[in-house]
């Protein structure tokens, strides 16, 4: 697996949607033509080359540009998207592309130019966040210009090798030779061009009007697609919410307690579908405390987690049952039962048995060193992620731990995970539609070399699914499934909480899949 100089966290785009989703349909007087669509992003994108989108937020904003080679349903299936038929096999897949495809700069889209996407990502010399999670880790791309296909290959049999492509966007055009225009540009096939990047502001899309290979047909001359898209950074939840009731915003994903005043505000439509686990992960470097499973597992039990469920989602989650977004291709709990059960009385004996005796102060201290947990979390997903991490830190406090809260944004978050390594817990969401794609971040080799930001090494989830990636994906099931529990149960990482979202529209009606737009289902409306 390769470096991921960043981990895709939830609040834009779990990590690469395209799983569950919902529409917010605002109830419309009529269809508007045209107009401008306002829709609010909780952080700014940052760069935006697909092949280092890691980041929900930057996922979001290119889901606008870009399209894939096939999409998913909305019952979980496969679907033609810039290939129109496709062959499949253990360790490969041939495509055979739409012959009406179009950039946004008017060349038309090559199988070298979906090759050359796939074979950039998995060069060593290009570091991509997403090779390893989003492309098989030894894939290669193969076009054949003549007869229209273009072959992605595994070095050995891959689970889930058709699946794992509607979640690569796929760049066009001048972007194939210069990637150096992404950087604050598009050049993709999508329904949109990027034509204003104003970082920490806005971002502005104008339509294509050429566009003709959407899903199920759709095209850029449907009435009511607006003329305009606009992206603006909002980071204050209330903020959005307040721009949303006054009619200045037609869209926005909401986490917290805004979430019951848009419902309740007159001429609003919403949908709250589920939108990845809220869950948190120890640091098992070799010169941390919870590298001992005796201490995780402890920690753990110190906790009432059926209570921070509902503080880390102000009430509106459900309870975990998986690492994968819905639809999964794996059905099953894999959650309860596998995670140590509350017992402050038990988590303190154990940590007696540890080594960690508590001191004058309160605080446990083995061998000189002080029991101390830098508690990181992301600070742009409402009140409730806050919340969680103080509930956190009061229950280890109870149990003598010195807990230090650390509050970043979503990129900073990035470079504590991966680079710093400053932390000893995470509050992350990483929302994932098949588990393959979680394996480059819970084994292999570790941050800042590798995407392994928690320095994982459980021997069984290495053997399952090292057992599973052989096998085809309905037959490698039961071992991808065994696999999530064998980390729970060594409390390697612990699913508190699935959360939903609020997607709240005003004069607007749009689908989103897991924090993707589908773009030409936006629809313009008029007041009621």
């Amino acid at each position: 697996m390769r470096n991921a100089g960043a981990v895709a966290v939830l609040g834009a785009l779990s990590l690469f949607a395209a799983a569950c989703g919902g529409t917010a349909d605002s109830p419309p007087a009529g269809t508007a033509g045209g107009g401008t669509f306002n829709f609010a992003i909780a952080s700014d994108p940052g760069v935006l080359d697909p092949a280092m989108g890691v980041l929900s937020v930057t996922n979001t904003v290119l889901s606008l540009a870009y399209d894939t080679l096939t999409r998913v349903g909305p019952d979980g299936k496969i679907i033609p998207g810039l290939a129109e038929k496709w062959d499949v096999k253990p360790d490969s897949v041939t495509f055979t592309l739409r012959k009406d495809v179009t950039c946004s700069d008017g060349s038309k889209l090559t199988p070298a130019d979906v090759a050359a996407n796939i074979n950039h990502i998995a060069d060593p010399a290009t570091k991509s966040p997403v090779y390893g999670v989003l492309v098989p880790t030894g894939m290669k791309a193969e076009a054949d210009d003549t007869a229209g296909t273009v072959t992605l290959s595994t070095p050995k049999p891959f689970s889930f090798i058709l699946q794992s492509t509607p979640m690569v966007f796929i760049v066009c055009g001048k972007g194939v030779e210069d990637r150096s225009v992404l950087a604050r540009g598009t050049s993709g096939s999508g329904p949109y061009t990027l034509t204003e990047a104003v970082p920490g502001d806005r971002y502005t899309f104008q339509i294509r009007e050429d566009y003709a290979w959407g899903p199920n047909g759709a095209t850029t001359k449907e009435p009511g697609l607006p003329a305009k898209v606009v992206l603006k950074v909002v980071p204050n939840e209330q903020t959005a919410a307040n721009l949303l009731i006054s009619g200045d915003l037609n869209g926005a994903v909401i986490y917290g307690a805004d979430r019951a005043r848009l419902e309740a505000s007159p001429g609003m439509g919403s949908t709250t579908p589920p939108m990845g686990n809220g869950q948190f992960f120890y640091h098992q470097g070799d010169d941390r405390p919870a590298k001992d499973p005796v201490v995780r597992k402890a920690l753990t039990q110190a906790v009432n987690l059926k209570e921070l469920a509902g503080i880390a989602s102000s009430g509106t989650g459900r309870p975990p049952t998986g690492l994968v977004l819905e639809p999964r291709p794996c059905q099953g709990d894999t959650v309860t039962g596998h995670l140590p059960a509350f017992d402050e009385a038990a988590a303190g004996a154990a940590l007696d048995a540890a080594g960690w005796k508590a001191g004058a102060d309160g605080i446990r201290a083995k061998d000189g060193r002080k029991l101390e947990l830098r508690l990181l979390y992301i600070t742009t997903r409402g009140p409730g992620v806050q919340a969680a991490a103080e509930y956190l830190a009061a229950g280890w406090k109870k149990a003598g731990v010195d807990v230090k809260l650390n509050g970043v944004i979503d990129t900073k978050l990035s470079e504590s995970l991966n680079t710093t390594q400053d932390w000893d817990v995470v509050w992350l969401p990483i929302g994932v539609t098949l588990p393959t794609q979680l394996v480059g971040f819970l084994s292999g080799p570790a941050a800042p070399k590798g995407a392994n930001f928690s320095h994982l090494a459980n021997a069984r989830y290495q053997k399952l699914v090292a057992e599973a990636q052989l096998k085809p994906a309905e037959e490698g099931c039961k071992l991808w499934l065994e696999s999530e529990s064998a980390l729970f149960e060594n409390a390697d990482l612990v699913p508190v909480v699935e959360n939903t979202v609020l997607i709240a529209a005003k004069n607007a009606k749009f689908n989103m899949m897991a924090g993707l737009f589908s773009p030409t289902s936006i629809r313009m409306t008029e007041a009621g």
